[in-house]
């Protein structure tokens, strides 16, 4: 019995070395295959860059992206692409459809996500000094240039690894506009643009490396018009009513809300109409405002909270008041199975290195911020691995909680460079973005690449997507029925 024992003992060895054996070799297999991918996307770097630079200069805001679309688009159908444009109602939004041969609908559908809209107001030449090239012009404050061009690459790249390796599987590139403000990817979501889509991959250009699984704030916007009555201001004020009246109330409730808010809650607006002179009383006046938490139901009771506040500064001023929702975006729900994967990868590409003409420039920059966050060095590191809770929002989060969605950030900035500033424009001008660009593009080809050749894996991101979205979940936009606000931006 004893030598029998013995010999089971050294039989399950054999086989576990066997096994693990085995495992590892699968796992190097699926390794050197997608880093074809990437080689592939790394291929594509100067027609990102080109991409890129045209998208930079165009500047197009959200829902007037014409060109920038089109560029994308054409480059997309020149590989051999199949694009529907103008989906979910919306002009310049599209999804270029790359099918394998023989792939049908069994096999797996990644969606890597594209934008390309640009902020008003942010114009800046790629100088490291302040340098407007069109006075009040827009700009690309988030670097939604390299976002777009980057993710175009790597679709392309993934579509000529599949063809190269005759790998079964449909990759799709989603043009979404619109991100600052205009929630495109929410009317993408409402109208089924995501359905059949396995998973989605995302990035975005920011001051680091990461693929740290990080969630942000949901978010809920809104423009309120009131209405009063004009007069003379000084002959005849008792016949007016002022609309402006009716702002100002409504601000001051709404900032005496703050003491009674939750600490994570953020609310800001801007008055968008003030009224045309002082000597007449305003007939009409706006405010639009934003509301944010990290949980979507927060953001509802507190909009509906600002909502009676309008409706009671109306009542005060005795004017009317009405409000149009204008975007509503679900917090992104972080998936950890496809961060670990995306995570690994990073890690093993590394960071960036910068020249020494890229190294003056970021010093230059550097000395334009205020309290810069980090050391500035040659090199760009990837960030330790760490959940994390950004208080900005965006419309991914819509996408995220239907489909398995993972997203990364570049180093495309000088460290310790904010969104939507001059500065962040200025790098993404340049080679200092363009590095990031093409670490991105490489990133989401390989990742691609290994989702689809490990099945598995897949199928644990949508299993611990339903762990979290829970058994009764049912998406409905915050947004509501509304159509998509294209002239927002006008």
């Amino acid at each position: 019995m004893r030598y029998l024992r013995a010999i089971c003992v050294v039989l399950m060895g054999m086989f576990f070395v066997g096994y693990t054996q085995a495992a590892t070799d699968a796992r190097e297999q699926i390794d050197r295959l997608s880093d074809e991918a990437a080689l592939l996307a790394q291929r594509q770097q100067s027609t990102g860059i080109a991409l890129a630079d045209e998208i930079w200069n165009l500047a197009e805001l959200g829902y007037l992206e014409f060109q920038s679309s089109a560029a994308l688009q054409n480059y997309l159908r020149d590989n051999d692409f199949k694009v529907d444009s103008d989906v979910g109602g919306i002009p310049t939004a599209f999804v270029a459809s790359y099918r394998s041969n023989g792939a049908n609908a069994a096999d797996p559908v990644i969606a890597i996500l594209a934008e390309f809209d640009a902020l008003p107001g942010l114009n800046q030449a790629a100088t490291p000094f302040r340098s407007v090239s069109q006075e009040g012009g827009s700009g690309h404050a988030c670097g939604h240039h390299l976002f777009g061009a980057a993710s175009s690459t790597a679709a392309v790249a993934v579509s000529q690894w599949l063809l190269a390796n005759n790998v079964q599987a449909t990759i799709k590139l989603v043009g979404t506009p619109a991100e600052e403000g205009g929630s495109g990817k929410v009317y993408l979501a409402r109208a089924g643009v995501f359905d059949g889509v396995d998973v989605v991959l995302h990035w975005h250009p920011g001051d680091g490396n990461s693929a740290s699984p990080s969630s942000t704030t949901s978010n809920k916007s809104g423009r309120f018009t009131f209405t009063g009555r004009a007069a003379h201001a000084a002959s005849a004020p008792d016949r007016g009513r002022s609309a402006l009246d009716g702002v100002e109330a409504m601000n001051y409730m709404v900032n005496l809300m703050r003491e009674h808010v939750p600490q994570t809650a953020r609310m800001h607006y801007v008055i968008t109409d003030g009224g045309d002179a002082p000597n007449i009383v305003p007939e009409t006046a706006q405010v639009y405002y934003y509301v944010r938490h990290p949980e979507r139901d927060q953001v509802v009771e507190l909009f509906d909270r600002v909502v009676r506040a309008a409706e009671a500064a109306a009542m005060g001023t005795d004017t009317q008041v009405d409000v149009e929702v204008m975007h509503g975006n679900y917090p992104v729900l972080p998936n950890h199975t496809l961060a670990r994967l995306v995570n690994d990868n990073l890690v093993a590409m590394g960071g960036i290195s910068y020249t020494p003409e890229e190294q003056a420039f970021a010093e230059t920059i550097r000395s334009t911020l205020i309290s810069p966050r980090r050391e500035l060095g040659s090199e760009q590191h990837v960030a330790p691995y760490q959940p994390r809770q950004s208080m900005g929002s965006t419309d991914v989060g819509d996408v995220s909680w239907l489909v398995p969605t993972v997203g990364f950030s570049t180093a495309t900035w000088v460290p310790g460079t904010p969104a939507h500033s001059w500065q962040a424009v200025a790098a993404g001008g340049m080679s200092i973005g363009h590095k990031g660009m093409g670490l991105a593009s490489r990133l989401l080809a390989k990742s691609a690449a290994q989702l689809i050749l490990q099945p598995e894996v897949m199928a644990e991101a949508k299993a611990e997507l339903r762990r979290a979205q829970g058994p009764d979940f049912v998406y409905a936009a915050l947004l509501g029925d509304r159509e998509p606000p294209l002239n927002y931006r006008k």
